[in-house]
Parts: C-alpha cells; structure tokens; sequence
C-alpha cells in the first residue's frame, strides 16, 4: 500500500459541496477509492451541520458511515496536547493533525497555514493537485 491519506473536515465538505477543482478529482478519487479516513472530529464536524434538506443529510451521513473513522485514543491525544503546547492551532485542528502524524496519514487540507506549521506532517492540498 502507497500513501495513506485523511481527509480534514474542509476537503470532505468540498468534496460533497462538488466545488473541488476538476483537476483534483481523479487524485481525490483515487483516495476515497482507496480508504476514506477521517477523524473523530471530523465526523462530529460534518454530522453536526444544519442540513438543507433530508437528502443533503442522508449523502453526507452515508459519506461517514463509508468512512474508516479514526476515533480519539491516549496516543492521539498525548500528541494533541504536545501540538497545543508549541503551536497556537484550535483544538479541532490539534487532533486533526495529531490523528495523521500516530497513525503516519498525510493529512488532506486547504488549512496549509496552520497544519505546515506542525512537524512531521505532511500536507496536500486539494486545491494544489
């Protein structure tokens, strides 16, 4: 197995919104076909929406429910409160970044701003492909 990915919160709302750039969407395919892991939060972040409507909620609760959801250990949150401590980064994205580095995921975001800022992580940016 190549590279192993997680989708941040933004590029799965892109995702499921369809405003990802074209040129993007084999490379985003070829991830989800592969394994679509998200965190905890993430799931939390997409599931706690106001939806627009019943079939809105029903594809995005499907996307999570195809997802391998990475839930929130003693590992995952050592390394959150060690990013914390040296970064200012809001708690979401913490674990988030935490989630990728225990379980070695490049993380899949348009957050670069904040995620290049945490060591070890390496970041792609949909936006960028």
């Amino acid at each position: 197995m190549g590279t192993r990915y997680l989708l941040d919160t933004n590029t799965a709302i892109y995702f499921l919104e369809g405003v990802l750039p074209p040129a993007c969407l084999p490379f985003m395919q070829s991830v989800l076909d592969e394994e679509c892991n998200i965190s905890i939060i993430t799931k939390i972040e997409l599931l706690g929406w106001q939806f627009p409507s019943a079939e809105k909620e029903s594809e995005v609760t499907d996307f999570v429910t195809a997802s391998v959801i990475i839930g929130l250990s003693d590992e995952i949150a050592n390394q959150t409160i060690s990013i914390r401590k040296s970064l200012k980064i809001k708690l979401p994205d913490a674990i988030i970044a935490a989630t990728a580095l225990v379980h070695g995921f490049e993380l899949i975001s348009r957050n670069e701003d904040d995620f290049k800022k945490v060591p070890g992580l390496g970041v792609v940016n949909p936006f960028a492909v």
